[in-house]
């Protein structure tokens, strides 16, 4: 590594400081719209993704999870009678109106399951546990939400859609797209909640035997159900997911916004590295006049722009991480998995990188004279 490098980045300290700063803004941005994109695509589909089920089966042309439609849960006998099955349950998720004792109303989505099982129930349980809603009228709301339901603690009472709700426990960290809080409860209740017929239900979660044939189960499931459809749980994840964050025009706009925040934290970075390189032009032109190759600039310019590359996104990261678990008691999640964290780190070193290489264009065109003029 060329010591002249970390001499010259070193030598102004305050040019050093700009540089770094403009390269954490544009990281942390970046990070930012990067991490609310993904925050809201994992969001819409996590109550199937988290169900660990193999198939779903819905009503016809349902286009996503929050338009199930009722249909017969007599299908579910058929389903358990069909070789390669290894369980099946009933599943409800519908929106309905959660009362406060003082009277406001806010929209919820009940999810009904079987607790016995715990198929398509709540995670990260934090207080109480799944087998306390067996008992009736018991609910489960998450940490996020509770100021909003106005639920302050464990056994208050409160009404969902004119029947009684018992909270029994709370959850962190499930959240909902629409910003309409999951309310967990067992099957029977959520019939009721949702005022459904008690022979009907909204989905059949099902689970295969061990290296069953999923595409030939599909199929037979198919062949033998009536105005349903079979569904892989990846399928109506993705269905769920294109249809919130691009049909609605949601994810549209969250998408545009992540990149316009790529596009500019890349031209942040490229003009930070590029004026300090031309800052330092004379200073090259010396090592030329001196006889320096025009490798030995490459090395010196682009090994620069690594230093600040690393230590910026080091210090974008650290501030990132703030971000990041501020956001996990907010409205929108930003979230930040170490694949993005890495593809983010290598982003940062090729805008650096090839912003020093732009400007290396003009420094090695240099007449070695100019040294010499006023």
């Amino acid at each position: 590594m060329p010591p002249l490098a970390q001499r010259n980045l070193m030598h102004d300290k305050v040019r050093l400081a700009v540089t770094l700063t403009g390269i954490v803004f544009a990281v942390v941005l970046i990070v930012v719209e990067m991490g609310l994109f993904l925050g809201f695509t994992v969001t819409t589909s996590s109550i199937i993704d988290k169900s660990n089920v193999d198939l779903w089966i819905v009503s016809q042309h349902t286009p996503y999870i929050e338009q199930g439609a009722a249909f017969s849960e007599r299908k579910l006998y058929q389903v358990l009678a069909t070789p390669g099955v290894a369980s099946a349950e009933r599943y409800i998720v519908r929106f309905a109106q959660w009362k406060t004792p003082n009277g406001s109303e806010q929209s919820v989505q009940v999810v009904g399951f079987n607790p016995y099982t715990g198929v398509g129930g709540p995670w990260n349980v934090v207080q109480g546990d799944v087998n306390d809603l067996k008992t009736p009228d018991a609910v489960m709301v998450d940490e996020l939400y509770a100021k909003k339901l106005g639920v302050t603690r464990m056994g208050e009472v409160f009404e969902i859609d004119g029947r009684r709700a018992r909270v029994v426990g709370f959850t962190r960290g499930i959240r909902a797209f629409t910003t309409t809080p999951y309310v967990f409860t067992s099957f029977k209740n959520a019939q009721g909640y949702a005022r459904l017929q008690e022979d009907q239900t909204l989905f059949i979660l099902v689970r295969a035997v061990p290296d069953a044939d999923l595409k030939a189960l599909q199929q037979s499931l198919n062949s033998r159900l009536r105005d349903v459809d079979v569904l892989t749980a990846a399928k109506f994840s993705s269905m769920t997911r294109i249809y919130w964050m691009f049909t609605t025009g949601a994810g549209v706009a969250v998408l545009i916004a992540a990149l316009l925040g790529l596009v500019v934290g890349v031209v942040v970075v490229a003009q930070t590295i590029y004026a300090t390189t031309m800052d330092h032009i004379r200073e090259y032109g010396t090592l030329k006049a001196m006889g320096a190759p025009n490798s030995y600039i490459y090395k010196v310019i682009i090994t620069q722009a690594g230093i600040a590359a690393v230590v910026g996104y080091g210090l974008a990261m650290f501030v990132s991480f703030f971000v990041v678990r501020a956001s996990q008691t907010g409205g929108a999640a930003i979230l930040l998995p170490l694949p993005m964290a890495v593809g983010i780190f290598f982003l940062t070193l090729l805008m650096c990188v090839t912003a020093a290489v732009v400007s290396i264009n003009k420094v090695t065109s240099l007449d070695p004279a100019m040294v010499f003029r006023g």
